[in-house]
């Protein structure tokens, strides 16, 4: 099994706790490329590719989220990878 993409949305107290920095961090620890991003509606969202292990990694401590954040939800997608992104980054608001 190749590389796959993991698209999540974190619903909780996730904006404005570090949460973005934290998935930056977590994510090139296990050279995954994607974006993270705050959403209007409160949530932030995720996509990341790379090693199924290394997104189950992420997966799990999406659920867990940095100290100050309370994670209530983690709605997950699978789907392969498509190989667009070079590095892990945060983009603008959507």
């Amino acid at each position: 099994m190749g590389a796959q993409r993991l698209h999540a949305f974190v619903s909780g107290r996730v904006q404005g706790v570090g949460f973005r920095w934290f998935v930056i961090q977590e994510a090139q620890e296990r050279n995954l490329t994607g974006w993270c991003r705050n959403l209007y509606n409160g949530k932030v969202e995720v996509l990341a590719e790379g090693e199924l292990e290394a997104l189950n990694d992420l997966l799990q401590l999406l659920r867990k989220g940095p100290g100050g954040s309370r994670v209530s939800d983690v709605e997950a997608e699978w789907s392969p990878a498509k190989g667009e992104f070079r590095r892990f980054s945060v983009r603008d608001y959507a």
